[in-house]
């Protein structure tokens, strides 16, 4: 057991970190479009709401 916690733990801790690390520098190479973060949906959007621009468009045409 002491020779996991001297040994194996921490080189796990370190190989967790240095992927971690590596995740987050590969960001450099991505394209400019690519490595801004994800664009937000707020909960209405997600399920499929109208927005209200949209709906006056939709009663426009059909009008």
């Amino acid at each position: 057991m002491a020779f996991f916690r001297q040994y194996i733990a921490p080189l796990f801790i370190v190989l967790i970190f240095l992927v971690a690390l590596l995740a987050v520098s590969v960001r450099i190479f991505l394209p400019a479009d690519m490595a801004q973060p994800a664009p937000v949906e707020t909960e209405e959007t997600a399920q499929g709401s109208i927005t209200p621009g949209l709906a006056l468009a939709i009663t426009e045409q059909q009008g």
